[in-house]
């Protein structure tokens, strides 16, 4: 039943990807086995990110494999950039097995990069001065090459969770930051622990005990 409802994810991806062009990718994620690498197993334009089959998984997937036993609801039409600072329109739908455990992920990422740079144009032209600025404050997840990628991603937005340089924080502070990476999944990947611990300058038992802490 695994491999007929892969092969109908993949008619749907193929068919997106005819309807909406070059601009528009569409990528299936099996959350299936042990590695954490190479979730994606097909992938449609993957030029808009650079990736392949092959590569891993992003912020979502990594997230959803994490918590793959609790509810997920579809994220639809949120924004994400890729590492080259182009805007995506995204979607990621979660597909369940006959038993209702998560096994597939399909992710939708249209560029639109060019109509944003359009918009932006014509806002120019038709506000007042005052009104100008853009969209401060959206935060957008970048979506990567690999996991180990993600990883530094996932630390950086842990430190930038607590507001404070790791120099300068606290136990508690390390402890906040530690269990925000925990729970995206970030200690999924291999040898996670080690370039944790040696970011925030403890040992690996120290690492693993502070995630304990808030179990």
């Amino acid at each position: 039943m695994a491999d007929t409802r892969l092969e109908l994810l993949k008619q749907i991806a193929a068919g997106i990807a005819a309807q909406f062009g070059e601009k528009c990718e569409v990528a299936i994620h099996d959350l299936a086995g042990d590695t954490r690498e190479n979730t994606i197993v097909y992938i449609e334009n993957g030029h808009i990110t650079g990736r392949e089959t092959g590569d891993g998984p992003s912020e979502a997937v990594l997230r959803a494999i994490k918590h793959r036993n609790k509810p997920f609801k579809d994220q639809l039409a949120y924004l994400t950039r890729t590492n080259d600072g182009r805007i995506l329109r995204s979607s990621t739908l979660y597909i369940r097995d006959d038993s209702g455990m998560l096994r597939y992920v399909l992710a939708i990422n249209y560029d639109i990069t060019g109509l944003v740079a359009l918009e932006n144009s014509i806002h120019t032209i038709t506000s007042p001065p005052e009104s100008k600025g853009g969209d401060k404050g959206q935060s957008t997840n970048t979506i990567l090459h690999d996991v180990n990628g993600l990883l530094d991603e996932l630390i950086e937005q842990s430190v930038n969770l607590v507001g404070i340089p790791v120099p300068l924080m606290t136990k508690e502070d390390k402890i906040t930051a530690i269990n925000f990476l925990n729970d995206t999944g970030a200690f999924l990947i291999t040898k996670s622990g080690d370039k944790v611990a040696k970011y925030f300058g403890i040992s690996k038992y120290t690492l693993y005990s502070y995630v304990d802490i808030n179990k």
